[in-house]
């Protein structure tokens, strides 16, 4: 009669524990979910990460570049001239692109060799610089217009003129394709120096050679 006493007290005394473990695992199980919910929705509506594949943004942005960009921005206050934007690239949607606002609605546009006219006005651009294009397509990029830029829509180019598809190429960009404006580079890295493919061999890689990040660049303001 003792001993089944002293068991059934023992199995009370354990209930607790077994019961503490529980909410333990529901606490970090919900901690977790409520993580995972708050990175959606700071990623679909506040900010969100990109990284720089190609030179069209030289010398503003540098191939390797991470940055952030502000998503909520435009809730609040209009596109301007001069924003570099992330959007969906207009002939294939699944891929994203930046460049630098030019010419927004209602604005009339005219490219006459290097410069750019908004409104019959020169347009002052110290970002801008200029390459070797070829001769047979300069003629494609250094006369266009004037133009009109219609309702809703944006004309879009890259900073590296010679080097950048752009609204001179592929057209208008359609303002609701825009996605945010680029505001921080937060990590920057010499990709050309890393000789792997693997996402896990490349982290190793940039770890182990600490020299291939820019460190001048991380907290660089983009404009």
């Amino acid at each position: 009669m003792g001993k089944s006493v002293k068991e059934e007290r023992g199995a009370r005394t354990e209930a607790p524990a077994a019961h503490r473990s529980k909410s333990v695992l529901r606490e970090y199980a919900e901690a977790l979910i409520i993580a995972v919910l708050l990175a959606l929705v700071i990623r679909t509506f506040v900010v969100q990460a990109f990284k720089i594949p190609s030179g069209s943004m030289l010398p503003t942005l540098q191939i390797g570049d991470h940055i952030l960009v502000n998503k909520f921005l435009y809730y609040f206050r209009p596109i301007q001239r001069g924003d570099i934007i992330v959007f969906k690239f207009p002939q294939d949607e699944t891929r994203d692109f930046i460049k630098r606002v030019i010419a927004l609605p209602g604005e009339t546009l005219e490219i006459r060799g290097k410069q750019v006219f908004v409104n019959g006005a020169p347009i002052n651009e110290p970002y801008a610089v200029f390459g070797d294009w070829p001769a047979s397509r300069l003629g494609e990029r250094e006369k266009l217009g004037p133009i009109v830029v219609p309702p809703d829509r944006l004309f879009m180019m890259g900073d590296n003129r010679d080097h950048s598809m752009d609204s001179r190429v592929w057209g208008l960009l359609d303002i609701n394709k825009v996605k945010g404006k680029a505001f921080v580079v937060y990590f920057s890295v010499r990709t050309d120096d890393i000789p792997y493919n693997s996402p896990v061999m490349s982290i190793y890689h940039v770890v182990s050679h600490p020299g291939l990040i820019r460190w001048g660049r991380l907290g660089n303001l983009v404009h």
